[in-house]
Order: C-alpha cells, then structure tokens, then sequence
C-alpha cells in the first residue's frame, strides 16, 4: 500500500506551518532564515533587507559589539565545520548549533543546543597558523569551538549573555 496520501496530508500540514513560520519571520523558511531571525530577535541584530545581495547578515545594534558586523549560521548538528568568507570583511560569526555530532540521520530536528560566537579575524589568524584552507565547510579543532561558546556555557565573554537571552535560547531546545 502506497504511502501518498499520508505524505500528502502531511506536506499540507509543513505548508499550513511554514506559512505561519514565514508570515513571523517576513522570510523564507529556510534553516538561515530561521536563524538569522531568532539570532537577531535575542542578540539584538538588525538584519540586511531580505534580497540584499550581501555575505553578511546584520549588524550587532546594542552592547559591546554594536555596530560590528555578523553572519549567522544554523547547523541543525554540531560538526566542527564552518562555511568561512574571505572576500568580505567580517567582524564576527555567531553560530547556532543542534546536538554534538549525533549520529547519521536522514532528518536533524532544527534545535538550539549550543550558541557559538567567533571573532573572525582571530578565527582566521588561527587557522591560518595551522595552514587550513579557508572556505566551505572549513574544519575548526575543539578547541576553538570550545574557546567561542556563550551558550550553554559561558567560556567566550565578549558577548555576556543575560538570564532573559538564556530563557529565549532554552525554548528552541
């Protein structure tokens, strides 16, 4: 027996939420879009206009970084691997991450488990020390993965994160 009219009514259901998503977000429902928008909403993040042909995704409006440009990524698992930019000056790289190398799967729930911020011209300084190319899906070691949280933990201090940031970041958990 075919499974088509479950797969239909489901896909009907994705739609009907997706919509929703989109109606919230004034954005694709794509995973970056979904991110960009929590991202900003908690770190205070005004976002480039949708359509904007640019590499980065906003700018930090309020606190120690205001003014500094960002790129928001969401990887639904961590991987130790960032999609890295060097045409375009950027100030930092603020990740949303899912669980820690969970295993294979074949669908990664869009969950916030972690929350990463990397000062780009550290990150690469480092990088290039280890002569790792730079680009798509550049591996970054443990340790500066661990050096650049904020969320859960609070090893990266250039962007102290308050106890209401800390609530908003545990409902996407």
């Amino acid at each position: 027996m075919s499974n088509l009219p479950q797969l239909a009514s489901l896909l009907k259901s994705k739609n009907v939420v997706d919509g929703k998503i989109a109606t919230i977000i004034d954005r694709p429902t794509h995973l970056q879009d979904v991110g960009a928008y929590i991202a900003s909403a908690i770190f205070g993040i005004a976002l480039v206009p949708p359509g904007t042909e640019t590499d980065i995704d906003g700018k930090f409006i309020n606190g120690p970084l205001a003014g500094r440009n960002v790129v928001i990524q969401w990887h639904p698992r961590q991987e130790n691997s960032l999609s890295l930019k060097t045409d375009t000056p950027i100030d930092y790289y603020l990740v949303l991450a899912g669980p820690k190398n969970s295993a294979p799967s074949i669908h990664s729930p869009w969950i916030i488990e972690a929350v990463f911020l990397f000062d780009a011209q550290h990150l690469f300084m480092a990088l290039r020390e280890r002569n790792v190319h730079i680009g798509t899906r550049t591996s970054i070691i443990t340790e500066l993965w661990d050096r650049a949280e904020i969320y859960p933990r609070q090893h990266n201090t250039t962007l102290l994160l308050s106890e209401e940031q800390r609530a908003m970041l545990a409902l996407f958990h």
